[in-house]
């Protein structure tokens, strides 16, 4: 469902973390997560994670009308991922 009122990218701060791939990176609006994975590896482990910061996207974030809403609707949806995540 689109809503109108706000920016596509409303809450969207930070990647979706259920769903994050290996050596690529996942993007959010200002934050990528990077999960290495060594080359030939069988087993579900991670090398080295990873955060990057995009800091000209947060400040361009902190001039928006809606910094306020969007930052809430991220951490809202960071914290379902996790709940959702440890089940």
């Amino acid at each position: 469902m689109k809503n109108e009122t706000h920016k596509d990218c409303c809450g969207n701060m930070f990647p979706d973390s259920l769903h994050l791939k290996d050596n690529v990176p996942n993007e959010g609006k200002v934050l990528t997560v990077w999960m290495k994975t060594p080359q030939g590896s069988v087993l579900p482990v991670h090398s080295d994670r990873s955060v990057e910061i995009n800091y000209d996207q947060w400040e361009e974030c902190q001039k928006c009308a809606d910094f306020e809403s969007c930052y809430k609707l991220s951490m809202a949806k960071i914290a379902l991922e996790s709940a959702v995540a440890s089940q």
